[in-house]
């Protein structure tokens, strides 16, 4: 899912993808220009309330290209066009 102000929209990917190739399913711009996802799992991030929070426990990894995103993985892609 991607959210913002004015809406919040599901984004499919195939199972198995590295993060390049999720974040360009959301804009190829993001694939083009990937430095790093940085990710947590959905749970942790339930718990900590916050991706700040989750930075100031650990529980937030900065992973590369050759990351496979799994179910539930809540990512900020770090991308540069």
């Amino acid at each position: 899912f991607t959210t913002g102000e004015k809406e919040t929209r599901a984004w499919t990917i195939r199972e198995g993808a590295k993060a390049p190739e999720a974040a360009g399913v959301i804009h190829t711009d993001f694939a083009k220009g990937f430095i790093r996802a940085e990710t947590i799992g959905y749970e942790d991030f339930v718990k900590t309330g916050s991706q700040s929070a989750a930075r100031e426990k650990g529980l937030l990894r900065s992973e590369g290209k050759e990351y496979i995103v799994k179910e539930g993985d809540v990512i900020e892609f770090r991308f540069n066009v």
